[in-house]
């Protein structure tokens, strides 16, 4: 599904706010903000994300109902280890079209009686067109599901589960540069009607706070001329929102990402920014004004130092392939032979639950738990998907 056809009115949008902008310019940040969630142009907020086959990209909750269901047994898993709570709060941030909500739902509710009555699933979506996306997904679940903004959730009121799935990946980030030996920052303005980027000093002092709480210098010898790479200040600020709403429990993040050693190797000198159009993908955020989603990988070591401060447990993580597999993933690619499935429907099964595991695809995002106020029973080795888990590779 192709987005209707407006970049050139979008163009001639963010050329007037570049004009109306402070020293006539945008942080990287600024930009990708407005390509993205402007209430008129923005990708998301236009309620137009293809998403799957025959979109722009596909995600796990695209590919069946495989990946919701196995999350639904971890949450159950939660809920068990919590002592089985009256409320079990399920906080989705970022739902997408509401696919992986409805998988979790249906699950819930069909395998797990006694845990559906205790369920209390809502989601944070800042998209209104996604919204609308999502309520049309979920008709069946209305009554069950409730939608909320971050602010209006009370500090220390939630027992449960916030997750998210290739959320912290689409925030705004930062672009900086190694120039003439010194960090600056790349912006975005207009020039003769064109989007151009200029280098100038950082915009924050946040941005050389964030380097120095990794330990990285990007002025140092191994890092060459014009080193480019990307900080997600947004997602620091994001966790300082969700975590006091947590009382007890656990914070899920499955996204793609490295940690700062891999994500900051001198040898990534260009970053890892990714624009996703119609299937393809690149890495230039001017075009398709819009009309693409831009992304950036996850810094997997900043979010659990963040979530340190934010009085959260680091209970482990492992890549995607490992933790469905430790759910039961293998055991349904074994039972396909048993189906009733027509031969063409199961090699469409087989081949949806083996990009779930791809270890050059979605196999490999990583999957990042972190827990508040747990005793040490609720730790990840008592967690069925976590079991074996690892520390993020860093090279």
């Amino acid at each position: 599904m192709s987005s209707p056809p407006i970049p050139a009115s979008a163009h001639k949008a963010l050329l007037q706010a570049l004009d109306q902008a402070p020293a006539q310019r945008f942080t990287f940040a600024e930009f990708m903000d407005w390509v993205l969630y402007h209430p008129v142009y923005g990708y998301y907020s236009r309620g137009r994300v293809a998403i799957g086959v025959q979109g722009d990209f596909v995600t796990s909750a695209s590919l069946g109902p495989d990946f919701g269901e196995l999350l639904a047994v971890q949450f159950q898993e939660m809920w068990q280890i919590l002592g089985c709570p009256s409320s079990f709060n399920l906080l989705e941030m970022g739902a997408g079209t509401g696919n992986l909500a409805y998988s979790i739902l249906n699950f819930i509710k069909e395998n797990y009686p006694a845990f559906w009555l205790a369920l209390d699933y809502q989601i944070i979506e800042i998209s209104p067109g996604l919204k609308i996306q999502q309520r049309q997904t979920l008709q069946a679940f209305l009554d069950n599901v409730r939608w909320a903004h971050c602010s209006e959730i009370a500090d220390q009121s939630l027992v449960g589960c916030c997750f998210s799935n290739e959320l912290v990946d689409a925030f705004p980030v930062h672009r900086v540069i190694r120039h003439q030996g010194q960090l600056k920052e790349i912006y975005v303005t207009a020039q003769a009607g064109q989007l151009i980027e200029i280098i100038d000093n950082l915009s924050t002092p946040q941005l050389s706070l964030y380097f120095q709480e990794l330990g990285i210098d990007l002025t140092a010898p191994e890092y060459p001329e014009d080193y480019c790479t990307e900080v997600n200040l947004q997602a620091r600020s994001w966790l300082q929102q969700v975590a006091p709403k947590l009382d007890r429990g656990y914070i899920l993040t499955i996204d793609y990402g490295y940690s700062a050693q891999k994500y900051y190797h001198p040898q990534r000198y260009q970053g890892t920014l990714q624009c996703y159009y119609q299937q393809r993908y690149h890495a230039d955020p001017y075009l398709n004004l819009g009309e693409q989603d831009i992304t950036s990988h996850v810094n997997f070591t900043a979010l659990e130092q963040w979530g340190k401060q934010c009085s959260l447990e680091s209970l482990g993580g492992l890549p995607q392939s490992l933790f469905l597999m430790n759910l039961g993933l293998g055991e349904r690619l074994a039972n396909l032979s048993n189906s009733d499935y027509s031969l063409p429907e199961l090699l469409q099964r087989r081949e949806q639950l083996h990009q779930l595991i791809d270890p050059v695809g979605l196999g490999k995002f990583w999957v990042l738990l972190q827990g508040k106020n747990l005793e040490a029973s609720s730790y990840s080795a008592s967690l069925r998907g976590l079991q074996n888990f690892d520390i993020l590779p860093t090279i």
